[in-house]
């Protein structure tokens, strides 16, 4: 019996979960798109922004990163560069939730309404502005496409945080679905 390819999702299903569509190879031609996704998460298409939510879900799941760092829309067919001035999603809303076994899992909706949760494939991260040490942080949603974690919600996830002590100050960790994630370091005063 020959081996059979799962069932692919359709592009309605995609749109929904905010997984992407991809496995096929990119086309060798590309163009430039007048598309940008701004920090705070709105997409904009030649400075205006665009209002329709679905059709950024539908732009949303053809989105891909390459290894450079630079963003993509890309189909069979087609591929155009965009602007992403920091990530390409914003996280709007954090619920914790608790398995079983009293495991937490904190979970996170982007600004086009896709849930996830933090654990080993979906890392929370959080980068500082090396000049006026101003913290963003991250979630990974799916294929090294980010949203940065807003900050009412980054402070009640600071909020939740466990203090852990740590060569040189104190770290503070946050626990979801048994991986810990660092959200910031303070110095200890003495060791100055």
């Amino acid at each position: 019996m020959p081996k059979q390819d799962p069932p692919r999702k359709s592009l309605k299903e995609l749109m929904r979960t905010g997984e992407g569509l991809s496995g096929f190879a990119w086309p060798e031609t590309y163009s430039d798109f007048d598309i940008a996704i701004l920090r705070d998460g709105t997409w904009t298409y030649q400075g205006d922004p665009i209002h329709r939510k679905k059709l950024c879900q539908l732009f949303a799941t053809v989105l891909q990163r390459d290894e450079k760092g630079q963003y993509w829309l890309v189909t069979p067919g087609e591929r155009g560069r965009i602007t992403v001035e920091d990530a390409p999603f914003t996280a709007v809303e954090m619920r914790e939730d608790q398995d079983d076994q009293g495991r937490r899992s904190l979970s996170f909706r982007t600004n086009l309404d896709y849930w996830v949760t933090a654990d080993g494939d979906h890392a929370i991260r959080v980068e500082e502005d090396p000049e006026t040490g101003e913290p963003s942080p991250y979630i990974e949603v799916r294929d090294g496409l980010d949203a940065l974690i807003l900050r009412p919600i980054f402070y009640d996830l600071v909020a939740r945080a466990e203090e852990v002590t740590v060569p040189g100050g104190v770290a503070l960790e946050i626990e979801s679905a048994g991986c810990r994630f660092r959200l910031g370091r303070v110095p200890d005063p003495a060791a100055d």
